[in-house]
């Protein structure tokens, strides 16, 4: 089975990965860079996924996308992957699963969303084995002092308190993921360069470092 699973760097579609690389499937990476206002797609370091493919040693294409052509843009670069599954990170957007799975559907592939409707327990999972960071927030009580923070188990409490959905599946929020199990290195983040805004805020990662695994 040849996948392609849509990665932008956060921790829902390196979970993904993972799922695709268990399943023992040849796996690449979809990268969409699109407009900051997208409703379908993660936009915050989409640069430095990269970095990423290369510790996963797996290659990596990227589809840049515009608001009104996004998912025909996707398609088109699909299409040439000659895939036979697209795999996402979706957890309970019905408006992003219902257009990727007619998407595979038009292609003649099959769509797979591995952690759809899974709760948090399996993000407590995930927290232990992965070093994931706080990359961009837009909800209201979730502000910049969460920007560049540690995902983990004080912060999914302090999201639980403010009632925000803990995988930031409402958009509330963007994540970045710097080591997992299956990279060979761990990406060290040099610094950061913060974009604030009144409705949401960005940290930019400003430099990454190769880290060897003991």
């Amino acid at each position: 089975m040849k996948s392609a699973v849509l990665f932008s760097g956060g921790k829902d579609s390196t979970l993904a990965v993972f799922f695709s690389i268990f399943q023992g499937w040849e796996t690449s990476l979809v990268c969409v860079q699109s407009q900051e206002d997208s409703y379908m797609f993660h936009h915050p370091n989409t640069e430095w996924c990269k970095e990423q493919a290369e510790v996963m040693n797996l290659p990596i294409s990227y589809v840049k996308t515009r608001n009104k052509t996004e998912l025909a843009d996707l398609k088109a670069h699909l299409k040439k992957l000659k895939i036979d599954c697209i795999i996402t990170g979706a957890v309970a957007s019905e408006y992003q699963k219902q257009r990727i799975d007619l998407l595979a559907h038009e292609l003649g592939i099959r769509s797979f969303s591995p952690i759809w409707r899974k709760n948090e327990k399996v993000l407590e999972e995930m927290m232990r084995y992965f070093e994931i960071y706080m990359v961009a927030v837009a909800a209201e009580g979730i502000d910049a002092k969460f920007l560049s923070k540690r995902f983990d188990a004080d912060m999914l409490e302090k999201l639980k308190k403010l009632k925000i959905h803990p995988f930031l599946e409402g958009g509330e929020g963007e994540t970045f993921v710097s080591d997992a199990p299956f990279f060979s290195h761990r990406l060290k983040i040099g610094g950061w360069d913060f974009l604030l805004g009144n409705t949401s805020s960005t940290a930019k990662i400003a430099g990454l470092s190769k880290i060897p695994k003991c």
